[in-house]
């Protein structure tokens, strides 16, 4: 396996910028999620590192070796496309090892990857059955056992549970972890499912217009999201967010929203602040009584160990609670609205952009 390096990677079709200047490394070994909406540009970042697509300008290392110009067939590099690609006239071995037999390798050799793959899979039960008459999940196997075969020094997945249903696609997200880990292969996957990226990577790079928002853990983008677009695509329900112009001194642990003081955690530097967004996550709101935020219940979703409500808070804004089920909460209902301090993020109102704070635990 190999580390990638991606710099200043730049793509262009005409007058249309698909990827603009990303920069990033993959690690060896590693699980590489590239999230976004469709049109983002993720696709075409992971075709260019695969060398189906050529850069406009940047360069792409695979290991040490600049790859560039090189062209697909010649980068030691897997492909596991959405919509599995077999040959639907050969049966499952033959699917497996074609890429083999065109490489030329001896047939004993094949033979021996090929029951090594199918059995990492766990399909050898399936071998000799027609693709044409398995399962969606069953033909994503035998697509990635054909990627696994090579043992290349990279696998490129673009989309592969994207054509399963929702309870499945969960399963194989679990088994594609799973493989990953016994193949300790360096993966790069492409998804617009934030649940996914969330279940499977160790380093997820958001993608924006083109632009990579935020690149790490997935807990360090949930927690500590670097702009009001990942704050508002990674979660679910996604973050509230309540706009005020009131200021937010450096050092301060309360702003002024309406007639309540809310918990901040500190600026970690600069100086004061206007035009901002507080950003909340649904499961850092409590109902509390004593609060001067003000909410009006609008509608409740009982999701079982949890319910979703949705308030309209004096200031206007919508935002939704996750709260334990134990909670009364029926629509009219007027509720007082309290947040957990270390858990805001602050956002500039007119870049999108968070704010540095200092992520100590705040008053309040």
């Amino acid at each position: 396996m190999a580390e990638i390096r991606v710099c200043n990677l730049h793509k262009a079709f005409a007058e249309f910028v698909a990827v603009k200047d990303s920069s990033f490394t993959v690690r060896d070994g590693e699980f590489f999620c590239l999230l976004g909406p469709s049109g983002c540009g993720k696709t075409t970042t992971l075709r260019m590192i695969a060398g189906l697509e050529l850069p406009t300008s940047g360069q792409i290392f695979l290991g040490d070796e600049d790859v560039t110009s090189q062209r697909a067939s010649a980068r030691d590099i897997a492909f596991v496309f959405q919509l599995f690609a077999l040959y639907p006239h050969l049966n499952v071995r033959r699917n497996i090892a074609f890429p083999l037999v065109s490489q030329g390798m001896a047939r004993r050799e094949i033979d021996t990857k090929v029951m090594d793959a199918a059995r990492i899979l766990r399909i050898t039960e399936l071998l000799d059955k027609p693709v044409s008459g398995l399962s969606s999940g069953d033909r994503q196997r035998v697509a990635l056992g054909r990627a696994i075969v090579r043992q290349p020094a990279a696998f490129m997945m673009d989309e592969p549970l994207g054509a399963l249903d929702s309870e499945f696609r969960e399963l194989m997200c679990h088994e594609l972890r799973s493989l990953h880990d016994r193949l300790k292969a360096t993966t790069v996957y492409v998804t617009h499912d934030q649940m996914e990226a969330m279940a499977m990577a160790d380093t997820i790079a958001i993608m924006n217009r083109g632009v990579i928002e935020q690149l790490g853990a997935p807990q360090e983008v949930y927690d500590h999201p670097a702009s009001v677009f990942v704050a508002d695509f990674i979660g679910s329900p996604s973050m509230n967010f309540i706009p005020f112009e009131g200021a937010c001194e450096p050092g301060a642990r309360q702003v002024t929203i309406g007639a309540a003081l809310l918990p901040v955690p500190a600026l970690a530097e600069g100086v004061a602040q206007r035009g901002l967004l507080y950003g909340v996550r649904p499961e850092h709101v409590r109902f509390d009584a004593t609060s001067a935020l003000r909410a009006e219940v609008v509608g409740t979703e009982y999701m079982g160990h949890s319910q979703i409500v949705t308030l309209r808070t004096a200031v206007g804004s919508m935002l939704r609670a996750k709260v334990g089920v134990q909670v009364n909460a029926a629509r009219g209902d007027h509720v007082g609205l309290a947040f957990e301090g270390r858990a805001v993020s602050l956002f500039d109102q007119q870049s999108g952009r968070a704010l540095a704070l200092r992520r100590e635990v705040a008053h309040g």
